[in-house]
C-alpha cells in the first residue's frame, strides 16, 4: 500500500521537524484588547495615539513568553462599541489566547475621578450612582457583544477577561475623602460583579484584579496606582510600571 506508506511517512517527518520548519499557524497566538489599563496609559513608557506602552501587562507577557505572534490592540480611551469596530481584526481561528480589559470607558472612568477629585463629597458620590447605573444598565449587553464577536472571530482561543482594581486604598492618609474613597471601591465592585456575570455567560475566564492591587491602591505607601499626574494627565489612576507587571501580569500568567 503505497499511498499509507507515504501518508505514515510525511507523519513522521512532520513529527520530527524541527520547530522552524513547523507551519506558523501551529504556534502560540497571542492577541491582547481593550482600554487604558491594557495599553499601558500611566506608565513612563506609554506613547502614541494609543498611548501604548512596553510596560503594559500584554507586552510584558510577550516579553516573558517569548512569543513571536502576538498582536496588541488595546488603546487608551477604547470602550465596548470601539473594540467591537477596531480591534478585532487580528483574531483568527488560529488565535489560542485573548486577553481584554474594558468597560471602563463605558461607565465614563475619567469623569468619575475628575469629579471625585475637582468636586465635594456629594457630587462625587452621585456621578460614581451614575456610573454604577451603566454598569448595572447597557454595559452588560455591551460586553455580551464584544464576548460573542471574540468568540467568533477565534473560536478556539481562551478568552482572558482582567477586571480593574479598587482605585484607591480605604485606609490611610489620602487626599480623597473616606466617603469618596468608598463611593469610588463600591463603584469598582459593581463593575467587577457585571464583568465577572458576563465573561462566565461568554463562557471566557475572569481574572479579579482586585485581591491583586490589594494594599497598592492610590494612598497606600507602596501604591501600584498613579495620583494626579500633572505631566500625564491621561494617566492619572491607572497603574504605574509596579502595578502592571505585579499586579497585572501574574493574572496574565506571567
Amino acid at each position: 500500500m503505497p499511498g499509507l506508506t507515504a501518508l505514515l511517512l510525511s507523519s513522521l517527518l512532520l513529527a520530527s521537524a524541527p520547530a522552524a520548519l513547523v507551519p506558523e499557524s501551529f504556534a502560540p497566538e497571542y492577541v491582547a484588547l481593550g482600554d487604558s489599563y491594557a495599553a499601558g496609559m500611566g506608565t513612563a513608557g506609554s506613547s502614541g495615539r494609543c498611548g501604548q506602552s512596553p510596560e503594559a501587562y500584554p507586552f510584558l507577557y510577550v516579553a516573558k513568553s517569548g512569543l513571536a505572534n502576538a498582536h496588541v490592540e488595546a488603546c487608551t480611551g477604547a470602550s465596548t462599541a470601539d473594540v467591537l469596530t477596531s480591534q478585532l481584526g487580528d483574531l483568527t481561528g488560529g488565535t489560542s489566547l485573548v486577553s481584554i480589559t474594558v468597560g471602563g470607558t463605558d461607565i465614563g472612568f475619567s469623569d468619575v475621578m475628575s469629579t471625585c477629585v475637582l468636586s465635594g463629597d456629594a457630587a462625587c458620590v452621585d456621578r460614581v450612582h451614575q456610573a454604577e447605573d451603566v454598569a448595572n444598565g447597557p454595559l452588560g449587553a455591551n460586553l455580551a457583544k464584544v464576548f460573542a464577536a471574540i468568540k467568533a472571530k477565534a473560536p478556539n482561543a481562551k478568552i482572558l477577561v482582567l477586571g480593574y482594581p479598587h482605585v484607591v486604598e480605604a485606609d490611610g492618609p489620602c487626599s480623597l475623602s473616606a466617603a469618596k474613597r468608598k463611593a469610588l471601591n463600591e463603584g469598582a465592585d459593581q463593575l467587577a460583579a457585571v464583568t465577572r456575570d458576563q465573561s462566565v455567560k461568554a463562557g471566557a475566564q475572569f481574572a479579579d484584579a482586585r485581591p491583586a492591587f490589594a494594599g497598592h491602591g492610590y494612598c497606600a505607601a507602596d501604591a501600584w496606582i498613579n495620583g494626579v499626574t500633572l505631566l500625564d494627565v491621561a494617566g492619572s489612576f491607572h497603574p504605574n510600571a509596579y502595578g502592571q507587571r505585579l499586579g497585572y501580569l501574574p493574572l496574565l500568567g506571567g
